[in-house]
């Protein structure tokens, strides 16, 4: 009893870096409260004393605002940080060193008897208001993002985000950026390393087939002036600026606006300059 206790306190210092000494842990974190609490209303469930321990589930869901319904099974080590709004069901099997945060939900999506809950195996991490459904089991290591709603089994250390979850996977990258991404990134004012190598990001995974697709143009549009050049078709000289970084904002201010307006007026006429002078050389 004592020993796991143990646990359960040292669980918090590795996992939570404000806490500060084992009184406050043992006194003012309702996670580490639901745990004990669940696991006397576990074993009286289990002894055939169904409302006494739905009643001291209630009781512990009053004090904690964390429901655990006393027929789930708890591993060792299991954390729930914050811990408000945490739902954990029946038929729900959370094992060693899971991490739960405020708001989660391991919830069923069946009216039958049965498992209907889902199984998180060891070392799982579920965000802020995730939410779990149906028998499905997380595999050790997996990781689901806040508010991510996960339907389907998910294999050993995945990352799960979005609604539906889908599983992001890591994505093996040089270890030197490829030269026509870094530049055309860079012309476009993009830093496509910009987010964590270690949390992948679908936004930059497709700017990166972005700034790719647009490389291959280039290459494909230099071989057709190349090839028209060799058949004697000069092409006209037309300058291509450079392409400056977006500044996308909204204009709260009559000057801002009237600056836009001069901006797109210089554009207009530069391409008409261009336009006047290509023709002038082709007649």
């Amino acid at each position: 009893m004592f020993e796991r206790l143990r646990e359960d306190v040292n669980c918090v210092f590795d996992r939570d870096p404000a806490s500060r000494h084992t009184w406050e842990i043992l006194t003012a974190y309702p996670g580490v409260h639901a745990v004990l609490m669940h696991r006397v209303s576990h074993w009286l469930w289990r002894k055939e004393l169904k409302w006494l321990a739905r009643a001291l589930s209630h009781l512990a869901r009053f004090l904690t605002g964390i429901e655990i319904h006393p027929g789930a099974t708890l591993g060792r080590r299991v954390f729930i940080d914050h811990g408000m709004g945490v739902v954990i069901g029946e038929t729900a099997e959370v094992h060693d060193d899971v991490t739960l945060y405020q708001g989660v939900t391991l919830g069923g999506t069946s009216w039958n008897k049965g498992k209907r809950h889902p199984t998180l195996e060891k070392g799982v991490v579920v965000g802020a208001g995730a939410k779990v459904l149906g028998p499905i089991t997380l595999s050790a290591g997996v990781k689901v993002g806040s508010n991510a709603v996960v339907v389907k089994s998910v294999e050993a250390n995945a990352t799960v985000v979005g609604i539906p979850g889908r599983v992001v996977k890591k994505k093996k990258e040089p270890s030197e950026q490829p030269k026509h991404r870094a530049e055309i990134a860079r012309k476009m004012g993009f830093d496509a390393y910009g987010v964590s190598k270690d949390m992948p990001d679908p936004v930059a995974t497709a700017m990166n087939c972005m700034l790719d697709h647009i490389h291959a143009m280039d290459r494909k549009m230099e071989a057709m002036c190349g090839a028209l050049k060799a058949m004697g078709l000069e092409d006209p000289a037309i300058n291509i600026e450079e392409l400056g970084a977006c500044d996308i904002g909204f204009c709260d201010k009559e000057d801002d606006c009237d600056q836009s307006e001069k901006c797109l007026q210089k554009a207009e006429l530069r391409a008409a300059k261009e336009t006047e002078r290509t023709l002038l050389k082709s007649s």
